[in-house]
């Protein structure tokens, strides 16, 4: 037998390959390292929130909303380098950070913040997966093309990243004789619940998530309730 049975230049051509492919997750990787730095400053300053009264949130927010824009940039520049390659290769680089960037914005806005000169913000509102792709000015659940992107699993496992902090800030609420944030985050939990009964979840991780909301909502039940026979439930909110 003479010659190679193997083409050398195979392995070449692998190498390359690799070598390419090193370069693109490295660079998504900083990328999502400075967005987990920004979201990560974001939520030290929503983590306030337990500890503020309500008649206050008009000096936090604007505080919030000044991270959110840094997470916005990181996000867009993820946008633009992810998008030119398959996105089911790489997502999983970002996945996490993405969700916790979505669920400070849905928490920002459901207290208040995110508010624009056409929608001012109120609390309970609660964010739809096309405005959340509007404030972080990237597509969402694509199916014509094979790009960045916020799934719908993106959305709802960042709403349901908020639930514990609601259900948390339920009962420091009360601690700040704000009772009538108690009720509020009671009645929202229950909904959310009720509404996440509806979908036919096919994610695993997030099935799984979806039902510890039930113990969110036990949690926050009790402390109204307790509010209740204390006879302290706001008279509006009975109505």
């Amino acid at each position: 037998m003479s010659g190679a049975l193997i083409d050398p230049s195979l392995f070449e051509q692998l190498r390359v390959k690799i070598e390419e492919d090193t370069v693109i997750r490295k660079e998504l990787d900083k990328i999502t390292d400075e967005l987990v730095q920004h979201v990560s400053f974001t939520q030290g300053v929503l983590s306030r929130i337990h500890s503020t009264p309500r008649s206050k949130y008009e000096t936090l927010l604007p505080q919030v909303e000044e991270g959110v824009k840094k997470e916005i940039q990181s996000v867009r520049a993820l946008a633009a380098f992810a998008s030119q390659y398959p996105y089911f290769k790489y997502n999983y680089k970002w996945n996490r950070a993405v969700q916790d960037a979505i669920s400070t914005v849905l928490l920002a806005a459901w207290l208040g913040g995110m508010g624009t000169e056409s929608r001012p913000g109120e609390v309970g509102r609660l964010l739809k997966l096309e405005e959340v792709g509007e404030i972080f000015g990237v597509p969402v659940n694509l199916k014509d093309r094979d790009a960045f992107h916020i799934t719908i699993e993106d959305y709802l496992l960042g709403l349901v990243n908020i639930v514990d902090e609601l259900s948390r800030l339920a009962m420091n609420s009360v601690t700040l004789g704000d009772n009538d944030m108690a009720v509020r985050i009671s009645g929202f939990i229950k909904d959310l619940h009720a509404g996440f009964q509806v979908l036919n979840l096919k994610n695993d991780i997030l099935r799984k998530r979806v039902d510890s909301i039930k113990y969110a909502v036990k949690k926050v039940e009790d402390v109204v309730y307790d509010l209740s026979l204390r006879n302290l439930i706001p008279a509006k909110m009975e109505e």
